[in-house]
């Protein structure tokens, strides 16, 4: 089978691959059908963070069909078209009881890799695997990128909104314009804030954003952004921050913008190993966030939502490849000339 491989900074190339085999009997085999590049999989593209040369890729963003399963497997048969989520929650433990399993006690080996690939191996995927109903051919192009958004940019975005504890009528601001702040905008209005502030550099991410419900756009940087979200809310800060980077610059930010009491939900990876938490003490400012829930938010509310129209976040796909193209994938998200990029089989 054909795989995308990391080759350096800079650098994928597609190899000749053996097909994944069941290893354990809560295995999955799935046969790709939509896969993407993720931002945290452009950090090690940038050089930004060590990652060995000539190893798997890490993508981790698929929807799949099912083509063979472990003994353990009771909820999926051969046939099934599925969401495979990057986390890999077992369903029971007191993490994922909690509705917390992107960090589940039960497994040592909760995160995907490997899935830009014609065929993938899914650990875990009893409790975590989400079917779909029908199949692939049901459905539009469209709502296949809209599907593909639910195995980690989509929840990911409503887990920034849940971790912020974002209420009926607050105001959000949301710190990123990439496909997981754009998403974030989409899960702050699902919960219901009246007024959402997106920082945004960018034209056409902003467009989308003020698509997907923003109120407002800040264009500036720095400290005069966090300026220009205490005049736009009366000097008091926002009621939840979402913060959707994971830089140095933007926590300040977060915890620069929000208001005596509010919560910061960060779901951007940290590249930071330096903070400072004495600066929120006498803000009474709540950090919370980390891995998103994606099996929890996708059964409980956003496949609905996507299969009713009620949400289109596949729209933060702005250009398709195949997978022979993926150094072009992984290129143009890094020049930020697409929002996010679709691989399709």
């Amino acid at each position: 089978m054909k795989k995308a491989q990391f080759v350096k900074a800079g650098q994928m190339k597609i190899v000749d691959a053996d097909m994944p085999k069941i290893q354990a009997d809560d295995d999955v085999i799935l046969k790709i059908v939509r896969a993407s590049v993720c931002g945290s999989d452009l950090w090690a593209f940038r050089g930004l963070e060590p990652k060995e040369e000539n190893s798997e890729n890490s993508g981790h963003e698929a929807l799949g069909i099912v083509v063979d399963a472990g003994p353990a497997i009771t909820t999926l048969k051969k046939g099934d078209f599925v969401i495979a989520p990057f986390t890999h929650g077992c369903g029971h433990c007191a993490a994922c009881r909690a509705g917390f399993e992107g960090c589940c006690l039960s497994h040592d080996d909760n995160f995907s890799s490997g899935y830009q690939a014609e065929y993938a191996r899914y650990q875990h995927g009893q409790w975590s695997l989400i079917k779909i109903p029908g199949k692939p051919e049901d459905y539009t192009d469209a709502m296949l990128a809209s599907l593909q958004s639910l195995s980690d940019v989509m929840p990911t975005g409503y887990h920034a909104a849940r971790t912020a504890r974002v209420q009926k009528g607050d105001t959000a601001l949301v710190i990123g314009d990439g496909a997981v702040g754009l998403c974030a905008v989409i899960g702050a209005k699902l919960r219901g804030a009246k007024r959402i502030i997106l920082m945004s550099h960018h034209e056409d991410r902003a467009k989308l954003g003020r698509e997907f419900g923003a109120t407002d756009i800040i264009e500036e940087r720095g400290d005069d952004a966090v300026k220009k979200v205490m005049e736009l809310t009366n000097g008091a800060g926002a009621d939840a921050v979402l913060e959707c980077v994971g830089a140095r610059q933007s926590t300040q930010q977060a915890l620069q913008s929000a208001r005596p009491g509010a919560v910061v939900g960060r779901v951007g990876l940290p590249h930071d190993s330096k903070f400072d938490l004495a600066q929120t003490f006498y803000r009474n400012v709540i950090i919370a966030g980390g891995p998103a829930s994606v099996t929890t938010y996708d059964k409980g509310l956003l496949l609905k939502a996507v299969l009713d129209g009620e949400i289109n976040p596949g729209k933060i796909f702005t250009k398709s490849y195949t997978l022979d193209q993926i150094q072009q994938a992984y290129q143009d998200m890094a020049d930020r000339k697409t929002i996010k990029s679709l691989i399709k089989f």
